[in-house]
Parts: C-alpha cells; structure tokens; sequence
C-alpha cells in the first residue's frame, strides 16, 4: 500500500514547520507536504488548514492564492480537511476582527472578540486567552480518540467562535465565557486550539486525524 501524502496549506500564516514536524512524529510512514501549490495540495490524500495573526492578512492571502475557492474543492472531494486556529475562524463567513471582516463561509456561526472587559469571580481575565486549558468533548467523536474528557490543550487567541450549528460542535472551552473549539461537519474538522503545541493530547488528536475515515 502507497504511503498517503498530509499536505500543509502554505499562505505565509501559520505555524508550518511545527505542524509538519508534529505530523512527522505521529505518522511516519506518511510523506508530510508544506505546500502553496494546487497540484500537490489537490493530489494529497488529507490536509491541514493552518492559521496565525490577523484574520485580514490571513484572508488577503487565502484570495490572493485563491484558496477561498481550493478549500471547498477539497471538502467537494470527500478528502479530510483539518482547520487549525485562525484556519477554524476563516472557515466562517465572517469575524469582528480588523473591524470585520468577511471570510470564506463554510461554517455557519460567528467569530466574536472576548472584549476588554472579560471578568470571572470579579477578577479581569486577560486577552488575548493564551495558554492551557480544558476541553470539554461534547460527542464521542474519532478525533477525540484516546483522549480524555477535560483534557489540556493551549490556545493564543483574542477571538473565539460560536457555531450556529449545534450538531457540528464537538468540544467546548470555558474562559470567562463559553465557545466552540472543535468542530466537525462531514469530511472538514477544525480546532481552535494548537494541536502542534498541545503534548501528548495534541499529538493524539493529529493521529487521528491522521487515520480519520469520514465516511466510516
């Protein structure tokens, strides 16, 4: 059997080499891609849709590549696609960042700023939310195979997102409010937690999304 190809989307804005490096550890016998061209991205058999900085700059390059339209042709194929941080937030058709702005809308929902004022047990919390933090699993989902419920995984971001799909929603966090950090929809997952950076937990759920069968 021919070793399947994890491709990494390459628009300038991601943690690349530490996702790809992270893929190497947990699937070896995989040829691991970072990649900006079509070719290689469409002939992969999985892809990982990375993202970080400013949701602008982010989404000026995504249409300058014209992987505005690439994503949905891959999700169209039935090939898994996993969003990563600011790759889970374009997927919606818009965010409050950079005074709005629109995105590549697959998801239904919004990205919304956790705001100046977040408070908990009348103590400021400070934004953006960087560090650990639980993951609550909401559906017994392959992704969330061998990890376990309230496990730690980390987060940099000022912008948190809220499906307006319940049924897509596969994990929640708590940090002065409640959002959605894993989300599933057919053959396209996303989180907005750093897999990457996450130990044990986040190497886990890589490697499964690294053996994940949708259609199974």
């Amino acid at each position: 059997m021919s070793k399947q190809t994890i491709a990494v989307i390459d628009y300038g804005m991601g943690n690349l080499h530490s996702v790809a490096s992270a893929l190497e550890h947990i699937a070896p016998q995989a040829n691991i891609i970072i990649s900006s061209d079509r070719r290689d991205i469409n002939n992969a058999e999985r892809v990982i849709f990375p993202g970080v900085g400013a949701i602008r700059d982010c989404m000026a390059e995504i249409r300058r590549l014209k992987f505005d339209k690439l994503v949905p042709e891959l999700l169209a194929s039935g090939k898994p696609v996993l969003g990563i941080c600011v790759g889970m937030q374009a997927l919606f058709g818009h965010s409050e960042e950079n005074n709005g702005v629109d995105c590549i809308d697959l998801l239904p929902g919004e990205v919304k700023f956790f705001g100046d004022k977040l408070v908990e047990n009348d103590e400021r919390l400070k934004v953006p939310h960087m560090g650990w933090n639980t993951v609550k699993q909401t559906v017994d989902h392959p992704l969330w195979h061998h990890i376990g419920q309230g496990d730690y995984f980390y987060f940099v971001h000022s912008y948190y997102a809220l499906s307006g799909a319940p049924e897509q929603v596969i994990g929640r966090c708590h940090y002065g409010l409640d959002f959605d950090v894993a989300l599933c929809h057919n053959n396209l997952a996303a989180v907005q937690f750093h897999p990457e950076k996450s130990h044990a937990a986040g190497l886990q759920l890589l490697k499964n999304f690294s053996q994940w069968q949708p259609d199974q």
